[in-house]
């Protein structure tokens, strides 16, 4: 179950960080971008744009211009500025190319590639905000002059832009009047097909696009009367019209196969959709009467006892490694602070039955020593912390507490590897004892593991596709069988719970011991409170104390010794009581569980980037996003 759930949580986190880190580092969308341009006689033309952009983790915004002396001349009277509440505020202009422009700052000026850019400081490093700025320029010889009409053809967004916007729109105002709206030639050049433009007036073409995708290009092309052009260093004595109404058919005709392409593909989308949901949904229903007939088949393991406080040992011989697994009732993994407890806990159970011995050399200092009994019938889990001890003493066959806290902080990889073995081993004692159906967790692991995996990797796969054809299905074809879609996969995930929780592997002994430790537990935590007839003799306290050692309650149980056994306490020594003399008049417990904790902790990191200096992986870098937005006139056949 573990190896599933990590999969499956690896999977969905990489496709989702995918899919918004894309969106929130150096975000960039436009609202609006507006185009207003004003066409001279001079054949110049005079743009102002205005963007509303939402902006994060941006410095500086620009716009390039690709030099193209068939289109235009070059490019003056830059300005920019932004509105704020209705005011305008200029930005200063600087004369020097910056990668990243000061603040309220712009430029207007060929790059190193040759072409004008038009670039301003926004101050977004690192936050965020909705702005808008508008920028101003004239276009020199923007219009060429025909013998029978003047053209403007420009392409007012290019596709370097990579911004989305959620609409473009445009006004042209020509230089006068024509006599009649037909004489006013009109036509829109956008990879998605989704703009309208029109000749709205006598000297007036408007333009608008819809759910602009960043990577495509708004361009128009317009043919008027010529005698509204004064001058031009751009003409040309040969007539227009023909040869654009051809060009601009044979696209139009492409444009509009390509129209009934895109409606047929909407209409097969969303019929494909829907029956992609409809077999999904049939899955889904399979998979929750097979859950349905499995919750009802399953006999669960029950425990027989029911207790409050538990005065006994639950098991002879049990290990403080076992307990903490029965206990929580996981068989997974051990955390760094368990696994500190574990091995002070398991010290004390060695003590008391004569592995090893406690000397007091000071107040603050104590020798562990090896006895000469040789380890017989001992735990696999309590045998590994013994042999890590004696080789940790070397030939003395003796140390310090002070030194066995270096030796573990020295060494993470022993102590990564010592806790490995014990987890293992841990887990077969407890199979081996009839405490836990292994054979039942494997089986609720595959099939649990499978329904969430179909449910959840379903709901994602739903959720892409439907926020891609939403660009060109009608919400109402997604909404209702995404909605079912939804339904049935939660139901699933409900079902596939309900049987994981009904099968839990540990068998009616291992529930009846679960119950012993909670009654020990509690009976150890509160039994200051209760009649001192029940309170059991001295001696067993040192038992019961390296269970509550390993339970992380040791503390709150000494406390509670020292008020009921306070004669014993006052002429208690190390020779009488050790462990409890240990417990009771140093920090024995809490530093080995530091010294464990940070050692496991040094372990499992040691593999990770690390930015303190210490070693580890490479550390990830990088640059702040700047993004590139393009424009220009070249000609780009639609």
């Amino acid at each position: 179950m573990k190896k599933i759930t990590i999969i499956l949580f690896f999977t969905i986190a990489t496709i989702f960080f995918g899919f918004f880190n894309s969106k929130t580092y150096g975000y960039l969308y436009l609202n609006n971008l507006d185009f207003d341009v004003k066409i001279n006689q001079d054949a110049s033309m005079e743009v102002t744009e205005t963007w509303n952009i939402e902006i994060e983790d941006t410095n500086t915004l620009f716009k390039t211009f690709k030099t193209d002396s068939s289109k235009y001349s070059g490019i003056s009277n830059v300005t920019v500025s932004e509105i704020k509440n209705g005011a305008e505020q200029n930005f200063e202009q600087i004369n020097q190319l910056m990668y990243h422009v000061t603040k309220n700052c712009y430029y207007g000026m060929k790059n190193a590639d040759g072409n004008f850019e038009i670039a301003w400081g926004v101050g977004l490093d690192s936050s965020s905000d909705t702005r808008t700025y508008k920028i101003s320029y004239t276009v020199k010889d923007a219009i060429k002059k025909y013998s029978d009409y003047a053209e403007l053809y420009w392409q007012f967004v290019g596709e370097d832009f990579e911004v989305n916007a959620n609409k473009i729109t445009g006004k042209i105002t020509l230089p006068g009047n024509a006599e009649t709206k037909d004489e006013i030639k009109v036509w829109g050049h956008t990879e998605g097909l989704n703009g309208e433009i029109y000749a709205t007036s006598l000297n007036t073409v408007e333009f608008v696009i819809n759910k602009f995708r960043s990577g495509r290009y708004v361009e128009v092309r317009t043919l008027f009367p010529n005698y509204l052009i004064t001058s031009s260093n751009r003409t040309s004595s040969s007539p227009i019209l023909e040869k654009v109404i051809e060009e601009e058919t044979v696209w139009a005709n492409e444009a509009n196969q390509r129209r009934l392409k895109y409606e047929k593909m909407k209409k097969t989308a969303g019929v494909a959709y829907i029956i992609g949901v409809g077999l999904f949904c049939i899955l889904f229903i399979k998979s929750i009467k097979k859950q349905l007939k499995k919750y009802k088949e399953i006999v669960p393991y029950t425990k027989t006892i029911d207790i409050d406080y538990y005065r006994e040992m639950p098991r002879n011989n049990v290990t403080p490694a076992q307990s903490i697994k029965i206990f929580n009732k996981r068989i997974s993994n051990y955390t760094t602070q368990e696994i500190g407890r574990i091995f002070s806990a398991t010290l004390l159970d060695l003590n008391l039955k004569k592995y090893i011995d406690f000397e007091q050399i000071d107040k603050k200092n104590i020798i562990i020593k090896l006895l000469e009994k040789t380890p017989e019938n001992m735990e696999k889990s309590e045998e590994k912390i013994y042999n890590f001890l004696e080789k940790a003493m070397g030939e003395t066959k003796q140390i310090t507490v002070k030194e066995l806290e270096k030796y573990i902080k020295r060494y993470p990889s022993r102590i990564e590897k010592l806790v490995n073995s014990i987890e293992e081993t841990t887990k077969k004692e407890i199979i081996k004892l009839g405490l836990y159906d292994e054979k039942r967790q494997e089986e609720r692991e595959t099939s649990f593991g499978i329904s969430l995996t179909l449910s959840i990797l379903g709901l994602v796969a739903l959720g892409f596709i439907s926020i891609y054809l939403l660009s060109f299905v009608p919400a109402k074809t997604i909404l209702i069988p995404g909605l079912i879609f939804v339904i049935f996969a939660i139901i699933n995930i409900i079902a596939s719970s309900r049987v994981f929780k009904k099968q839990q592997p540990f068998t009616n002994e291992g529930l009846n011991e679960n119950a012993m430790w909670k009654g020990l537990k509690k009976y150890m935590e509160d039994f200051s409170m209760l009649d001192k007839r029940e309170v059991p003799e001295l001696v067993l306290w040192e038992e019961f104390l390296v269970y509550a050692t390993a339970f992380g309650i040791a503390d709150k149980v000494l406390k509670q010794l020292k008020i009921v056994y306070k004669d014993v306490y006052e002429n208690m020594d190390i020779n009488s009581h050790p462990y409890m003399y240990m417990a009771m008049h140093t920090d024995f417990t809490s530093s080995f569980t530091s010294a464990i904790s940070s050692s496991v902790a040094s372990s499992y990191s040691s593999t990770m980037s690390s930015g303190s200096g210490g070693g580890g992986g490479f550390s990830g870098g990088g640059g702040r996003r700047r993004p590139e937005v393009g424009g220009g006139g070249r000609k780009i056949n639609a």
